[in-house]
């Protein structure tokens, strides 16, 4: 029973406490870049919860197994991003055959969760943080949940904002951006909220 309340309060910190955009900063590019329509904001966030998801179940492995036992952690930032390119190509070549749209309406940003610090973060995190494999796991899908969450909800304010009237000196990348600061204040509200559940 303890490990099953480990793992929810895992995955409950990583989608609201620590979400990866809105509490850590980590992802901002797509975050901003494909977030103007829904569909578009979906698939980029359910492709970067399924990359994070394989690169952990990579990468955990790689680590402990192999850069830890022959002396060379200090090579795992280049080993996991040769691993999450690699992943990314992968995944790239899989949307373009089953969903030409959504891999249209990606563009330029899905190669770009190569270089999605997100991505990576969550890889190096959950090694520092001495989460087993299964730990590990749970937390790279409840990050993925948290990005895919904020994606949404993101997508959801900027249809709003672009019918609405905007100040001259706000209009664009400002009013954005402030946009992003009120949704990240709100996620605020979630600290602490997971200690408390399960106290």
């Amino acid at each position: 029973m303890d490990l099953f309340k480990s793992l929810i309060v895992i995955l409950l910190s990583s989608v609201l406490v620590n979400n990866y955009v809105l509490s850590r900063f980590l992802g901002i590019c797509p975050f901003l870049g494909v977030s103007k329509k829904l569909d578009q904001a979906t698939g980029m966030g359910l492709s970067v919860t399924a990359v994070m998801l394989l690169a952990t179940a990579v990468t955990w492995p790689i680590q402990y197994f192999l850069l830890d036992r022959v002396g060379l952690g200090y090579m795992q930032t280049i080993v996991f991003i040769l691993v999450i390119a690699a992943l990314v190509q992968m995944l790239e070549l899989i949307i373009k055959k089953f969903s030409p749209s959504l891999h249209k309406g990606l563009g330029v940003y899905l190669p770009l969760i190569t270089t999605n610090c997100a991505v990576l973060g969550v890889a190096i995190n959950n090694i520092t943080d001495g989460y087993g494999f299964l730990e590990s796991m749970v937390s790279s899908l409840g990050c993925g949940l948290g990005f895919l969450l904020a994606m949404v909800l993101f997508s959801g304010l900027r249809s709003r904002i672009d019918e609405s009237r905007v100040p001259a000196p706000f209009r664009g990348l400002a009013v954005t951006l402030i946009a992003a600061s009120f949704i990240s204040l709100a996620f605020m509200g979630f600290a602490g909220i997971v200690d408390q559940l399960f106290a």
